[in-house]
């Protein structure tokens, strides 16, 4: 249990360190998939494919981005947290 703990306080330390490349990650990862899942579909157009990929991707990284400003949000929490018990 203490392992599984450890591994989710690490990537949320690598998440807060690393905002924007894990987002960017998150949104090249979702564009390629959804190309890869549209071009598996011969009735679409080229250029629907390459739309629907993007909506897809922006999507994802709204949520990415709604994620690591959650992560923010508890890591700010936490370090004021930790401080009052600190200095109490």
């Amino acid at each position: 249990m203490a392992e599984s703990t450890s591994t989710a306080a690490s990537i949320r330390k690598w998440v807060v360190e690393h905002k924007l490349r894990s987002v960017g990650c998150l949104w090249l990862s979702g564009i390629a998939g959804s190309i890869a899942y549209n071009w598996s579909q011969p009735a679409m157009k080229t250029s629907v494919k390459i739309i629907h990929a993007r909506l897809h991707a922006q999507a994802l990284t709204l949520a990415a981005l709604a994620g690591a400003a959650a992560v923010e949000y508890y890591d700010r929490s936490a370090r004021k947290t930790d401080e009052l018990a600190r200095s109490a």
